[in-house]
């Protein structure tokens, strides 16, 4: 039985495609800045996102450690929401690597953080205070559903940025999402950010990797970053053929990966026991929430999809009740259909 796997973008595989252009791409060594495939991926993921220059890095994650580590010194602070990955899911990474104090806002069900509470946020001049040297969005908002932040949002954050004298970064982990799904170009959307990482990989089905984008003079210093920890790579033009095809094709796409979720959670909020929000359905991720009174809890759900339908579903870090479903490349209509009969199969 073939697995419908639903837990994550992540689980993705590269195109055949992707396999043939990794097989035959030119190579050389990236810490010389020799690596032409490498050198050529940096280049059009910066122009792509209206930046002067770019960086390959071997995760999202290593990209946001690299911004953040690139920005601010020991003992500074970076203002973030209480939702971002970057504060939950990293391991507290900007902290123990870099001495950076985070500084944590309630996110806002758009996504948002409010313009008010950053600039309170913001600390004065006082031997007593960490320095304020950063600001940090993410878009899609992940922990909150896959949320998207519409560009005139981003703008009035980097204008309180510039105001400050502050920088922005934005962990654009599925920021492609964002652009499909508020149809705005995606350059447009991190026109006030002064660095953006994003992931070849999730939705756009590379098998590694990320680009860390903005000024050369930013790049300069994210490649010694990069070196200290660790990420310093050789021929790995070998990845970046696939990143470059998860650019120029994958990115036009993901339209599909959106109609897909959107098609799988109406059918879910038709299901006794099962709520959902369609409202909140606007990329290629929704929850849905298992009722107390249900006659299986969502571990029960989970484990039987798993054994009997050989369906894979996710769970959500501090909520038992909730469930995460993520849409890809490889979850097609008729998959959809086949997650939606076997969800109604078990919850009957």
């Amino acid at each position: 039985m073939e697995t419908i796997d639903l837990r994550s973008d992540t689980v993705s595989w590269p195109l055949p495609e992707m396999r043939e252009a990794m097989a035959n791409a030119p190579v050389g060594d990236d810490v010389y800045g020799e690596d032409p495939t490498i050198n050529q991926l940096q280049q059009e993921a910066a122009d792509m996102l209206g930046k002067e220059a770019g960086l390959f890095v071997s995760s999202g994650t290593q990209g946001n450690i690299v911004a953040a580590l690139t920005h601010c010194g020991r003992g500074d602070e970076m203002i973030l929401a209480r939702e971002a990955h970057m504060f939950r899911y990293e391991q507290g990474a900007s902290a123990a690597l870099g001495g950076i104090q985070p500084n944590i806002l309630d996110v806002q069900p758009d996504g948002t953080l409010r313009l008010d509470a950053i600039k309170r946020a913001i600390r004065g001049d006082d031997q007593h205070f960490p320095r304020t040297k950063l600001i940090c969005l993410e878009n899609t908002q992940g922990t909150i559903g896959g949320i998207p932040i519409t560009a005139e949002y981003t703008n009035e954050v980097g204008a309180i940025a510039r105001e400050n004298g502050l920088k922005l970064h934005i962990d654009g982990a599925r920021l492609f999402n964002a652009a499909t799904a508020l149809d705005t170009p995606v350059n447009e959307l991190v026109a006030a950010a002064d660095s953006v990482s994003f992931c070849l990989s999730k939705g756009l089905c590379a098998p590694v990797g990320s680009v860390l984008v903005g000024s050369k003079a930013f790049i300069h210093e994210a490649h010694r970053t990069r070196k200290i920890l660790g990420g310093g790579m050789r021929q790995a033009g070998i990845l970046a053929a696939a990143g470059l095809i998860a650019l120029r094709k994958m990115t036009k796409r993901l339209h599909e990966d959106h109609a897909n979720a959107c098609s799988l959670a109406e059918g879910i909020a038709e299901i006794p026991h099962l709520s959902v929000d369609l409202s909140r359905v606007k990329t290629n991720m929704f929850f849905f929430d298992v009722a107390d009174n249900a006659p299986i809890t969502a571990d029960e759900l989970r484990a039987r999809l798993k054994a009997e339908y050989n369906l894979l579903i996710g769970g959500f870090y501090g909520m038992p009740n909730r469930v995460r479903l993520v849409t890809h490349y490889w979850i097609t209509p008729e998959k959809v259909d086949a997650a939606l009969s076997a969800i109604r199969e078990v919850m009957s």
